[in-house]
């Protein structure tokens, strides 16, 4: 009896990988999926089904916005028990929000689900995309005695297969554009992939549920040395606020000022959820640790760890979103629902 063949689903989002030149005119055009095989033949070498899909209309990376996802966590859904993994293409500026996006909104995930890109398109002879693509597809079918190796929501970029919802893009020319500060990579990609089991979370084989009712009802307020009284309570006052991610200074200090600290008090008080993330690619809040971080651990401003922005903003969109009460809210985001974040 022959082993079932491993089929993948390969959603194309848009972005830069997805573009070629077109023969006629040189310009830039969306790749032609449906000659994929013929465009890469590489892909028939592959012991696996492959299917393609792609959203209509393509949607560039910076426009991509909660609503397409929730689109695409749709696709994964209504196809995720007819594959065995999935390669989502998207453009790169915006492919973290995406993958922390997806880590919430896929409960009891069991599959891959591989998200990459390229900084110069399938269509360039010196691609990134090709190697991306290829890789991502070898990781998005492997399997350790009939079980998913990456049972999650994952990055894969230039070598390194990072956690979607501790990556971060900090570079728009290098092919490594991404960085996981406070996570190490899954697996490193060389001769072999060689996954990081450790780092990896474990299948708990429940079934797959999917929450697409985000809140978007949150902001950004990065501090800056002489940030004004004006900026913060305009910010804290905008009508239908819910939560603010607080951008700090290192380990999650910010202005002791009277105004700042009263203003945010104020908030807080109203019913704001003000959610407290280091600027800093690396490392953690430690409210406490300087006298600058004092105040707002006093006022109640809500420790975010070492989560990366992009994991607070979802992870809140998502919290909010599922109707929790502010008390279950702030126990949550205090707490490693995805993997997202480390706690002492």
């Amino acid at each position: 009896m022959t082993e079932e063949k491993i089929s993948l689903l390969v959603i194309y989002t848009g972005g830069t990988i997805g573009m070629a030149a077109d023969p006629e005119t040189g310009a830039l055009v969306p790749f032609d999926f449906g000659n994929i095989y013929e465009q890469m033949p590489a892909l028939r070498r592959f012991d696996f089904k492959i299917d393609f899909e792609a959203f209509d209309p393509l949607i560039d990376s910076s426009n991509m916005n909660p609503s397409f996802w929730i689109k695409l966590a749709g696709m994964i859904e209504a196809h995720y028990d007819s594959y065995d993994g999935f390669v989502v293409l998207h453009g790169s500026d915006t492919m973290a929000y995406t993958a922390s996006a997806l880590s919430f909104m896929l409960e009891n995930l069991n599959k891959p689900v591989i998200l990459t890109g390229s900084q110069l398109p399938m269509g360039v002879i010196r691609t990134d995309g090709r190697e991306n693509f290829l890789t991502s597809l070898e990781i998005a079918a492997a399997k350790e005695n009939g079980i998913a190796i990456v049972p999650e929501v994952a990055i894969y970029f230039k070598n390194e297969l990072l956690r979607g919802n501790r990556a971060t893009k900090f570079n728009a020319e290098r092919f490594n554009a991404f960085v996981s500060g406070n996570y190490p990579a899954l697996a490193e990609v060389g001769v072999h992939i060689r996954f990081k089991k450790n780092s990896l979370l474990k299948p708990n084989f429940k079934k797959l549920k999917i929450h697409t009712k985000l809140d978007f009802n949150v902001t950004i307020l990065k501090l800056f040395p002489g940030i004004s009284e004006n900026v913060v309570k305009s910010t804290l006052n905008i009508p239908g606020l819910k939560a603010l991610i607080l951008e700090t200074f290192g380990s999650g200090n910010a202005p002791t000022d009277a105004w700042f600290i009263n203003a945010l008090d104020q908030a807080i008080q109203r019913g704001l959820i003000v959610y407290n993330v280091t600027q800093c690619k690396s490392g953690s809040v430690e409210l406490g640790k300087y006298e600058t971080s004092l105040d707002l651990e006093r006022i109640g401003v809500i420790s975010g760890y070492d989560i990366t922005t992009e994991s607070a903003l979802s992870k809140l969109m998502y919290l909010i979103g599922e109707g929790y009460t502010r008390e279950k809210i702030i126990e949550l985001l205090q707490t490693s629902l995805r993997g997202e974040m480390t706690i002492d």
